[in-house]
């Protein structure tokens, strides 16, 4: 096998990444024996770690819909795996960027900072994108990009196009397998959302992500001053562009899917002429939309497989002794989540057709590197709650709340009690935040003013509990209550915390049919499974949390913890 680094401790250093270097340099520059790889120390043959996180999984539906699953995908990992069928999240904002932080650092957010894919910035009154970084824009991968075809809510918030995990204040796995390896380890980030790829690259790995405007998979200069041959070659097929004029259509005949009757429900979303029911077309290339209904399907996944399999060839993961990272995160199944809901015939379409995409994936890993020497890891990032109508059809008290109610109610708190008018300086879920110099003007006390408006919202119809932050050190430590603490971050969480009942969406309107984020068990069901070289297949239905599985690949490769880590390693994991 080739061996990287070779030669000189000037030659080995310019293969680095300039953080990657950095880190390099606290540990030396050593020969290229002198230290010990992961692996070794760990007494594992483990060339690369594969961590699958699929954006919307929730923990039940590989049963759902596993008596469909073939030989060489999920059940592949089901058969040969350590399941934990009782995996849930710790924190309240059950978003993509929370739980791909989570997944990577091991850390809660009020450790991890990412305490939602947006927040409010005080200093500069607005919305901050979560990983946005002016100082690093995305490298240009085409003359032409099409402009406005971006429909996440959250994307829509960035001030720039500008990418890096700058904001990201803990460590994560990728980030201390490189320092152990003094470098050597390369760890890199595939995903069809910005935000997924970029949190589980970490800070020294590398990351890209599917652009809805071109089709390409893109990076920022963060990561590269130009695009590496290969990714320039990728981008140059245009594979996303052979889809012009095609479909998504079922993978199977309807009568075989649980959910052949679910195709039309009027409460799902035509996404400007995709339709709400099978086939959905992608229309043509030009339509500003056309990308974005690709990764509304199962071709979104495919071509994220596609890349990543050119990357394992280009960057010869796992072909030495030293371990390798790589991170794929699939999205369609969270986006076609938000358009038909999780109870849908595109919902159970999706999930068969990942089931093939991973058994693409599982044959080419084998054939380049051994699943013997491959240790994989499944979770997802989120679950995903029925949507609101379906529940109320099914019998249960479910609704919609929307932005507008919640911030009348409050400022009407405010005004009543304490004569304070618009006391409210911006509400964007799951947190509010007050007008700090409003309050300071009237003379009210702030504490008070933040729990009367809590109390207020409490009240409200569909709201479980509003929390105000300076109440929680006071607030008895029950389920909900420690969630909501977990996801405080003194500069960047709101002034109070508003969680809705189950099944109750709190979403501005638009076209997003079903929406996650919230602390119950919905939204916080994920799987997690573990396949690889001395792991016993079995199913442990003892409660876990995906905090524990970066700690697990610590110490299953006898790799330091990241730093603000949490979690536990999982006793079946650890050889």
């Amino acid at each position: 096998m080739p061996t990287r680094f070779i030669g000189s401790c000037a030659t080995r250093a310019s293969l680095l990444t300039p953080a990657a270097l950095a880190l390099a340099s606290v540990l030396g520059c050593t020969s290229p024996g002198s230290a010990t790889p992961a692996n070794e120390s760990a007494g594992t043959p483990v060339r690369l770690v594969l961590q699958i996180t699929v954006d919307g999984l929730r923990g039940d539906l590989l049963n759902r819909y596993g008596d469909r699953f073939g030989e060489g995908g999920f059940r592949h990992l089901l058969e040969t795996g350590a399941v934990y069928a009782n995996a849930h999240y710790q924190h309240a904002n059950t978003e993509t960027i929370v739980g791909h932080s989570t997944l990577a650092t091991g850390a809660s957010p009020d450790q991890h900072g990412m305490i939602g894919n947006v927040w409010f910035d005080r200093e500069a009154g607005e919305l901050a994108y979560n990983i946005e970084d002016p100082e690093h824009p995305i490298l240009p991968s085409r003359e032409v990009a099409m402009e406005g075809a971006q429909l996440d809510p959250s994307q829509k918030q960035s001030r720039t196009k500008g990418r890096s995990p700058r904001s990201l204040l803990a460590s994560t796995f990728g980030d201390e397998l490189s320092v152990h390896t003094a470098g050597r380890a390369k760890v890199f980030g595939v995903s069809g959302k910005d935000r997924s790829a970029v949190a589980m690259a970490g800070h020294v790995g590398k990351a890209f992500w599917y652009a809805t405007d071109s089709g390409d998979m893109v990076t920022s200069d963060y990561y590269y001053d130009a695009y590496p041959d290969w990714v320039a070659e990728w981008n140059a097929r245009r594979r996303a562009e052979s889809h012009a004029g095609g479909s998504w259509r079922l993978l199977n005949d309807a009568s075989t899917y649980l959910l052949a009757a679910s195709d039309d429900r009027p409460y799902e979303t035509d996404l400007k002429g995709y339709g709400r029911v099978f086939p959905h077309p992608f229309g043509e290339l030009g339509d500003p939309l056309f990308f974005t209904r690709l990764i509304a399907s199962p071709v979104g996944d495919a071509l994220t497989l596609d890349f990543a399999k050119a990357l394992i060839a280009a960057e010869q993961l796992g072909q030495d002794a030293t371990p390798d990272y790589l991170s794929i995160s699939f999205s369609s199944v969270d986006v076609v989540n938000h358009f038909f809901g999780p109870s849908s015939l595109e919902n159970e379409d999706i999930v068969l057709q990942l089931d093939r995409t991973l058994s693409d994936l599982f044959r080419s890993v084998d054939a380049t590197v051994g699943l013997e020497r491959t240790l994989v890891v499944l979770s997802a990032d989120h679950g995903t709650p029925e949507m609101p109508e379906a529940m109320a059809e099914a019998g249960l008290r479910a609704s919609r709340l929307y932005p507008a109610e919640v911030v009348e109610r409050a400022n009407a708190a405010a005004r009543s009690r304490f004569g304070i008018e618009g006391a409210v300086r911006f509400f964007f879920r799951p947190y509010l935040y007050l007008n700090r110099e409003k309050i300071r003007t009237s003379g009210a006390d702030p504490d008070e003013v933040e729990q009367v408006i809590a109390a207020a919202l409490t009240d409200v119809d569909g709201i479980a509990l509003a929390v105000a932050r300076s109440a929680l050190p006071t607030l008895t430590d029950d389920d909900l209550v420690a969630r909501i603490r977990r996801n405080t971050h003194p500069s960047r969480s709101g002034d109070i915390y508003v969680a809705p009942e189950p099944y109750w969406f709190l979403y501005e309107k638009g076209p997003i049919a079903a929406a996650h984020g919230s602390p119950w068990r919905h939204d916080t069901f994920v799987p997690i499974i573990f396949a690889g070289p001395g792991i016993a297949p079995q199913t442990i239905h003892r409660l876990v949390h995906p905090t524990d599985v970066a700690p697990t690949l610590s110490g299953y490769l006898g790799v330091k913890p990241p730093s603000s880590a949490v979690g536990t390693p999982l006793e079946e994991i650890l050889p």
